[in-house]
């Protein structure tokens, strides 16, 4: 796997094998990243389910100001900082001032790591949000949760990647489904807040 484009373009990013992760692919990774576009950049993105981190690392290298990567198994955490560190992705902790292409870890399950960021008063632009296909409990929990909560910054976007067979409700609290896109199996539901947050 290799980021696709911006500061870290062709570097390759170590994904584990063996275990129930499914990566976001190149292909939907470019697509995401190019409906996505100028909003990237200087934005505050939001990775859950982060994996490797190659979501979170893409926003980076396309200029993200800052990334929270959210992944509670233990060895989706060290892979994901290896992957920072053969960046030079500086990692930084919850209380240190973010500067620009800063990265900041939380082991923690989805919801306590948003629980986290809402307890700081943290606010981001983008939220993407990948659970595991199967797991179709997490995307209701996230998708409630992120739809009741104010950590979406006013103008800022959630994006669910999920499988095309998996329908997503179009509206969840305060966030409304603008864009479902379909690529083969998968598919990207961008939602709105319907107020400002």
């Amino acid at each position: 796997m290799r980021v696709i484009a911006g500061t870290y373009r062709s570097r390759r990013l170590n994904t584990l094998r063996g275990m129930a992760m499914r990566p976001t692919s190149d292909r939907t990774r470019e697509t995401l990243f190019n409906i996505l576009s100028a909003d990237v950049r200087d934005s505050v993105f939001v990775d859950l389910f982060a994996g490797s981190g190659a979501v979170g690392i893409e926003a980076l290298s396309r200029g993200a100001q800052r990334t929270i990567f959210v992944e509670h198994f233990p060895a989706a955490v060290r892979l994901m900082r290896a992957n920072l560190e053969s960046l030079g992705i500086a990692v930084m902790g919850a209380k240190v001032k973010a500067f620009a292409g800063a990265a900041e870890i939380i082991a923690a399950d989805a919801i306590e790591g948003l629980e986290q960021l809402a307890a700081r008063r943290a606010r981001a632009e983008i939220v993407f949000a990948d659970p595991p296909y199967a797991d179709s409990a997490a995307y209701s929990a996230v998708l409630d949760w992120l739809g009741d909560s104010d950590v979406i910054a006013a103008g800022g976007r959630v994006i669910f990647e999920h499988s095309r067979r998996l329908a997503l409700p179009a509206v969840a609290g305060m966030l409304e489904r603008a864009r479902l896109v379909e690529q083969g199996d998968t598919a990207l539901s961008f939602y709105l807040p319907v107020r400002a947050a």
